[in-house]
């Protein structure tokens, strides 16, 4: 079981030291703070058992370490696939149809903007949606019908529905 109070004792007498820590292994005052917040949310998911190791602290340590090792070895990895791919190429700007769809999407309630999105971009059925959401198949029916016709109310009539917007991220 674990005990938040003596977790936050911890916590409090070992944080300013873990994020000096942080930043010195990571080489960077942000990265350090994440790190050593993923290392203090390791702690506590194991705080049952940590508890009870000899230096709970040093296990910490441990953990940023680790952590900051493996952002090298991503940012080592990332280096050579550019230097083997070089660099991306440039990025057209949305296009009007993008833009008007994504602002009338943003307006859209969030269950709507799910199913719609699942069904339109992943080709998921009602019954698919209905597994992934938890919501009653005549739900996501409600959901997707809702959806369309306040996105056919939001946008222009000048945009064609059935044409197909090719540059959305």
């Amino acid at each position: 079981m674990r005990d938040a109070a003596s977790f936050d004792d911890f916590y409090r007498s070992t944080s300013l030291r873990m994020l000096r820590y942080g930043y010195a292994v990571s080489g960077d005052r942000l990265e350090g703070q994440d790190l050593v917040q993923e290392a203090y949310t390791r702690a506590w998911r194991s705080w049952g058992s940590l508890v009870a190791h000899p230096s709970p602290e040093a296990w910490v340590r441990v953990v940023v370490a680790r952590l900051a090792a493996d952002r090298w070895r991503r940012l080592r990895a990332g280096r050579a696939a550019l230097r083997r791919l070089g660099p991306p190429g440039d990025v057209r700007p949305p296009g009007e149809e993008t833009v008007l769809l994504m602002g009338a999407l943003r307006r859209l309630p969030t269950p709507y903007r799910r199913a719609l999105a699942l069904h339109y971009l992943f080709d998921l059925s009602v019954a698919e949606i209905a597994v992934e959401t938890g919501a009653a198949p005549g739900t996501v029916k409600s959901w997707l019908a809702r959806g369309r016709a306040r996105l056919a109310e939001l946008l222009p009539a000048s945009l064609d529905a059935t044409e197909e917007v090719t540059d959305v991220y």
